[in-house]
């Protein structure tokens, strides 16, 4: 009758079915993309990690639970490629003593230019598990449950790195934060 669930289409690609896989992917592309691409602040980089997250599912598939939650399950994986991403980002800067090259970044949005820059910059400044607690709450709508089941922590600890990141971002942001 209705489309089928993205649990159900993960499970008939997991028996075979690659136009399954295919309407996962187009359902949901951009919006892992976006995510990847708020984690990482690299829009090309962003693109790569969406190939090597959906590369994970399909060399995954055989792994996957059934009746596991798919789209945590799928962000879950977008978020260990990103922070796998920065970890080697941070560990190539760290041995160039040359660093006058700015990272690229995400492709900007409307709205006022200086202040996104400025609200990407106190972004980035965040620890990489405040960030993403952040953005899985604020921007994706995410409870602080799935954000603790999607990292294997407990709910509190959820709340304390998304509480931080917003701490943070306040300290960061100074008058604008409070706009």
């Amino acid at each position: 009758m209705g489309s089928p669930t993205d649990e159900e289409l993960m499970e008939r690609f997991c028996d075979g079915e690659q136009d399954a896989f295919e309407t996962l992917f187009a359902r949901h592309a951009g919006r892992v993309q976006g995510f990847l691409a708020r984690m990482v602040r690299d829009g090309p980089l962003a693109e790569d990690l969406l190939q090597t997250t959906f590369l994970s599912v399909v060399r995954a598939r055989g792994r996957f639970d059934r009746g596991t939650r798919f789209t945590p399950w799928l962000l879950t994986i977008a978020a260990n490629a990103a922070r796998d991403a920065l970890r080697r980002r941070r560990h190539v800067e760290a041995l160039s003593e040359d660093n006058g090259s700015e990272p690229a970044s995400a492709p900007p949005a409307v709205g006022d230019p200086a202040m996104r820059k400025h609200l990407e910059d106190a972004f980035q400044q965040l620890p990489p598990d405040q960030r993403e607690a952040v953005i899985l709450s604020k921007i994706e709508g995410w409870s602080f449950e799935e954000i603790a089941t999607m990292r294997g922590i407990s709910v509190g600890a959820a709340r304390v790195r998304a509480h931080r990141g917003y701490e943070k971002l306040r300290q960061l942001l100074g008058p604008l934060g409070e706009a």
